[in-house]
């Protein structure tokens, strides 16, 4: 990895001028870099022979249309109220490298923009909010930012200018360097999302408080409850490619043998690095007794024939729309005897779980129906002592079931976190919602209170749901379910 001079001081400018100087902290070489400085010359030349690379005539990107309206119900929500949503900054990895980034989920869902150190301001008028994207504009080359800065164009990659911003996202954008200043001078009541941007909170730091800035947060979280047209289409474009994904590691699962769980993770990952952001979340590739640890993702263990391999894994698209899809696969192609029983509990529970999830109904129907179908295999294997709505108003089936059995799905993979418990866990269903339907059983490898031959077995079963007008669509519905059409499907994905 080649070293910029001074990644330390993006912002940082190199000028001759004395009176600039006064003001801007010139580009300082690294510590231990081989340059020691840039002569006159060098940074006269860098300043011309460019060709000019400006865009023209962008089309809007696909969401603008619904981003537009998203604002449009957040300014109804908050008249008269100066609304500030940051996209996030860098986070440092070590030293001088950073993490991927990415943009916080209230600025994307709102503008469509990824980028970092973007703002969006809803500045209030008589008629509503006037909306504005604060962003970097494109690197300075007569101060030489553009080559010697750490984030300097020529390091880091071309940032698209202001009025390019405007065209793609349908947004008046201004240069994000003036907003503390602005901010500071701001009058009038202001909210602002916490957690992303400490510069952006430290210029509002005497003009917001925290419980009207959570309410902004709760209602952009609640905000997200019922997707749109275009947030349906990238969860199932999302969903495709995670069923690729799952083809992709049942290919090589010989590999996985000679080489550990990582092999399983990195072959999901190619698929979601070629087909879109990221992955969603860190990929459960447990193998053996790992699948009962809910979030193994340490995938360092060996993968062995006769074990079971739990893989829990989602591709997040281009646009931050996250899968979020579970399959436990006999890693030799067949289960079992008790891997098919336990496996068929969990199938026959969800199957109950994915038909109570219909619009009009309580969000909780299908973890109830779901924890009574496994309440009802404890007793009847003789691992509980029933009668089954003992074992359920007790929770003891919890021993082994564990977790909830799903969530919302969106742009995070637990998405609207923050929404009231009225509106979520003890609300109604609506078309549009979408969630992950996903009863487990897992009996430990150290559990005595089950038979032997139950031990180090975990099995999750989880698909996507999109609550429809006249019932459900899974969305997931390409990847077998049921024990045998697993194996026939394994089966042929290896010859």
């Amino acid at each position: 990895m080649s070293e910029a001079l001074n990644p330390e001081t993006p912002e940082a400018v190199l000028d001759d001028d004395a009176d600039q100087a006064d003001e801007e902290e010139p580009i300082k070489p690294r510590k231990n870099g081989l340059y020691p400085g840039v002569s006159d010359e060098l940074a006269e030349s860098m300043k011309s022979g460019w060709a000019d690379t400006e865009l023209h005539g962008l089309e809007p990107i696909p969401q603008a249309a619904y981003t537009a309206a998203r604002r449009a119900a957040l300014s109804a929500r908050f008249p008269g109220e100066r609304l500030v949503i940051p996209a996030g900054n860098l986070k440092t990895r070590s030293n001088d490298t950073e993490y991927p980034f990415r943009a916080s989920v209230e600025y994307a869902y709102l503008t469509g923009n990824l980028t970092e150190d973007g703002v969006l301001v809803m500045e209030p008028t008589s008629g509503g909010h006037k909306a504005t994207i604060y962003l970097l504009p494109r690197s300075d080359r007569e101060n030489g930012e553009f080559w010697l800065s750490g984030q300097g164009e020529l390091w880091v990659g071309r940032r698209h200018s202001l009025t390019e911003a405007e065209q793609l996202h349908g947004i008046p954008a201004s240069d994000v360097r003036e907003l503390a200043d602005a901010l500071r001078e701001a009058t009038g009541p202001v909210r602002v999302v916490r957690g992303y941007d400490a510069g952006v909170e430290a210029a509002l730091t005497d003009k917001v408080t925290a419980e009207r800035d959570e309410e902004l947060r709760v209602f952009l979280s609640e905000a997200r409850l019922v997707k749109d047209e275009f947030e349906a289409g990238e969860l199932q474009k999302a969903v495709d490619s995670t069923v690729r994904g799952f083809e992709d590691v049942v290919k090589v699962l010989d590999k996985a043998e000679a080489t550990s769980e990582r092999y399983i993770e990195g072959t999901f990952f190619l698929r979601a690095r070629v087909e879109g952001n990221d992955v969603g979340y860190g990929s459960i590739c447990a193998a053996g007794p790992h699948a009962c640890t809910l979030h193994w993702v340490r995938n360092d263990g060996p993968v062995r024939s006769g074990d079971l391999l739990l893989l829990d894994a989602g591709v997040e698209t281009h646009t931050l729309y996250t899968a979020d899809v579970t399959r436990t696969l006999p890693v030799n192609g067949t289960y079992s005897e008790i891997q098919k029983k336990i496996y068929d509990a969990v199938y026959e529970a969800q199957e109950a779980g994915i038909a109570a999830v219909q619009p009009g109904g309580k969000y909780r129907d299908f973890h109830d129906a779901s924890q009574r179908v496994l309440a009802q295999k404890l007793v009847e294997w003789g691992l509980v002592e029933g009668p089954v709505e003992r074992v359920l108003e007790l929770g003891l089936q919890r021993r082994w079931t564990l977790h909830g059995t799903g969530h919302m799905l969106g742009m995070d993979v637990h998405d609207c976190a923050a929404a009231r418990t009225e509106t979520y866990v003890d609300g109604t269903l609506e078309p549009g919602m979408c969630l992950t339907v996903e009863p487990g059983l897992y009996f430990q490898a150290d559990d005595l209170t089950v038979p032997e031959e139950y031990r180090g077995i975990g099995v999750r079963i989880e698909d996507d749901i999109l609550v429809t007008e006249d019932g459900n669509r899974n969305l997931s519905a390409g990847l077998p379910r049921r024990s045998d059409e697993v194996e026939a499907w394994m089966a042929s994905l290896k010859n």
